[in-house]
């Protein structure tokens, strides 16, 4: 049943991502045409420097042509999603009322074909290569240097909890706020009382549940909130612990957890990878290694990392002047050096994660809880491998 219920959830986040989609293409193409409209209208009648501006404006938002007819192409296709999406409700609807009539085995498969479809349609419509970060939001000044929150990447859309976890090291305390508004105003919250304390800043929550490293260990647990309990722990085999690999700053941030489009992931390093960074794909119900990719990329040199659409980007710095200058594809098994960059406003970036439902990443900056806005570029396929 929690697999049915995850598909359940991830329907909603794809109609509210597919209506933003619609916005920035209405908005955009609407600039585009003003511009166009100017320009024809001014020919003759401006001076030549009015009209170089006029006309360079227009030239900046020319790359932005192929974008525009891609997501025109892509309103065919979400009206098919839309579609998929309603058989999907139904199939769903099916399996619950003949829960009595099938195997567990057969329901399981059953439900793991609804997940790939489902995961098909979301890969169609939200990802694309990462080409701009927008300048921060900082949200709230709370808490010491290190630290992290975050909200659940697979909650439906009315709900706006957000966790907050403050220090990097031996913590245990999790406060949980009702909305974004109550945390911006410290109010209406509870309190979990972790058993086990954290290492690092490198958690997540994802459909109702904590991942963190355990303390002194290459332990990874998922805590439920709603239960108040442990669901699973497990070793992350070979990976460091301890400050053995962690990112440029230190922190005890040797191991690092992630959700994009595609599920949870974790960001490590082991001896045998000669302190290179290693990313896995991790199954969310027994934290078992689906997958991993050795990057080639060296973990001590990297101020923080995170992952859209299965490409992991990690930026060169935690300091001033940072950028996103890595990036590691899980499809093709391939990289490239990018040269993204973003304002590091308060110069400590101890957190950094991306959240696919808001298309935004959330940091933990000196001290200062931050959002920066992501821009993708074009539609195409770059979740994860098999």
């Amino acid at each position: 049943m929690e697999k049915v219920q995850n598909v359940s959830q991830s329907m909603e986040v794809l109609e509210l991502r597919t209506y933003r989609d619609l916005q920035y293409v209405r908005s955009m193409e609407t600039l585009m045409r003003s511009l166009d409209a100017r320009l024809r209208a001014a020919d003759g009648s401006l001076s030549a420097k009015s009209f170089q501006e006029l006309k360079g404006r227009m030239t900046e938002l020319l790359p932005l042509s192929s974008v525009l007819e891609q997501y025109k192409a892509d309103m065919r296709t979400i009206v098919r999603l839309r579609e998929e999406v309603r058989n999907l409700s139904g199939s769903l609807a099916a399996i619950q009322e003949e829960m009595g009539a099938y195997g567990y085995e057969d329901l399981q498969q059953r439900v793991m074909a609804l997940e790939a479809r489902l995961h098909a349609c979301a890969q169609k419509l939200g990802c694309g290569k990462l080409t701009g970060v927008s300048n921060p939001i900082t949200v709230r000044a709370m808490g010491s240097r290190f630290g992290s929150w975050m909200t659940d990447t697979m909650a439906p859309s009315a709900d706006s909890r957000v966790w907050y976890m403050d220090g990097y090291y031996k913590g245990r305390r999790v406060l949980e706020f009702r909305t974004l508004g109550d945390f911006i105003k410290g109010q209406n919250f509870i309190q979990h009382l972790l058993p086990q304390p954290w290492a690092g800043t490198g958690h997540v929550v994802y459909n109702g549940s904590l991942f963190y490293n355990k303390y002194q260990s290459n332990v990874v647990v998922k805590y439920h909130f709603r239960s108040r309990s442990v669901l699973v722990q497990r070793s992350l085999p070979g990976a460091g612990y301890n400050n053995t690999f962690p990112y440029s700053w230190g922190g005890f941030s040797d191991m690092d957890f992630m959700v994009d489009e595609s599920g949870l992931w974790a960001v490590y390093t082991t001896n045998q990878n000669a302190g290179n960074i290693v990313v896995s794909r991790l199954d969310p119900h027994t934290l078992e290694v689906v997958r991993s990719w050795d990057t080639g990329y060296p973990k001590r040199s990297a101020g923080e990392a995170f992952m859209i659409c299965g490409v992991l980007y990690v930026t060169n710095s935690h300091l001033a002047g940072a950028k996103v200058y890595f990036a590691y594809f899980t499809n093709t098994s391939s990289y490239e050096y990018t040269d993204v960059p973003f304002h590091n406003q308060y110069s400590h970036i101890s957190m950094l994660d991306y959240n696919p439902r808001e298309r935004a990443l959330y940091t933990w900056n000196n001290g200062h809880q931050v959002l920066y806005n992501v821009t993708l570029f074009h539609v195409i396929s770059t979740a994860g491998g098999p």
